[in-house]
């Protein structure tokens, strides 16, 4: 057990290194190709905290670990809406732009229940992965147009998340080929543990998944959500959960599936039913005062809560 907890550490601290140094290394060859420190923000920022579930999604593909690819994409989701969310809201009411309300978040709907409908007969091809794919490009592109509109003080908040260019471009393809490097380790060893996790328990890797390796994957969204919402930048905190909900779907699973057709074994009807549904949820819980308050992040937090009780009571999470 202690060599278990130990690879899964290992992993999770090379995950998140690995994570840092590509997205300081990125964002800086970014700035300094004349990418905009606001479409920085919104794209290599949130692109760079989903890179842990890239790194654990495809090495588990590549194993056959097909349960665990999947099963981390829907609980990181799950986790970036109602914990990380959730949690930032409860310290401190965010406050979300119109355009949030009216374009992202219906947009982050489609593509969530898209990516259940592909997923409902249980398995994803190669060619429905090319078409998430397509979507990230769409994705991206509504970004840049987005970013040369956006007004003034969220254009500032943004760039002060984004990195700041270094000294040396050198150093900059450096940070980026040891993240790398680092990212694909800390996948190898994060899987590797959690397959060993589940083998020990006797439950079936994608329940792990969804809820052990999904919550430390989600690490890097909670630390950067919390920083942002601590000093009042709420449209970080949602623009970071909301990006990298994104950036998992699109990318993660397209990407993914591109190189290997994937199967949502042990992922439930369930399971996705309650992505939608929380994905869904930010709909009303933003509309009516244009902001999440700390009575709906409580509401947020409630849910995860019973999901994780859920999975537990059903038998499926260490100590139910």
């Amino acid at each position: 057990m202690l060599m278990i907890v130990g690879l899964m550490a290992g992993g999770f601290a090379l995950l998140y290194f690995g994570g840092e140094w590509l997205v300081r290394g990125a964002g800086d060859i970014a700035l300094r190709l004349g990418m905009t420190p606001f479409l920085v923000g919104m794209t290599v920022v949130a692109f760079a905290t989903s890179s842990p579930e890239l790194a654990v999604s495809l090495d588990a593909a590549l194993r056959g670990v097909h349960g665990v690819a999947v099963g981390n994409v829907v609980g990181s989701n799950i986790c970036n809406i109602a914990l990380v969310l959730g949690l930032a809201a409860t310290i401190r009411p965010i406050q979300v732009e119109a355009r949030v309300i009216s374009v992202d978040v219906p947009l982050l709907i489609v593509a969530t229940a898209s990516m259940a409908i592909v997923l409902w007969n249980g398995h994803i091809t190669r060619v429905e992965g090319l078409l998430l794919v397509a979507g990230l490009v769409i994705f991206i592109w509504q970004n840049v147009r987005v970013a040369r509109k956006e007004r003034a003080r969220v254009r500032e908040e943004f760039e002060h998340a984004a990195p700041k260019p270094g000294k040396s471009p050198w150093s900059d393809f450096g940070l980026v080929a040891v993240g790398i490097v680092a990212l694909v380790g800390g996948g190898y060893l994060f899987v590797r543990g959690a397959v060993s996790l589940a083998q020990l328990l006797g439950v079936a890797p994608a329940i792990i998944s969804l809820s052990v390796v999904a919550f430390g994957t989600s690490l890097p969204e909670l630390a950067t959500s919390l920083v942002a919402t601590l000093r009042g930048e709420g449209d970080i905190t949602a623009g970071n959960v909301i990006g990298s909900n994104f950036f998992n779907i699109l990318a993660i699973l397209g990407i993914t599936a591109l190189i290997q057709p994937l199967d949502r074994s042990g992922v439930t009807l369930v399971d996705l039913g309650v992505m939608v549904a929380v994905t869904i949820l930010l709909l009303p819980l933003m509309f009516s005062r244009r902001r999440i308050g700390r009575g709906e992040g409580v509401l947020l937090l409630v849910i995860y809560v019973g999901y994780i009780w859920w999975l537990a009571e059903s038998g499926h999470v260490p100590g139910a």
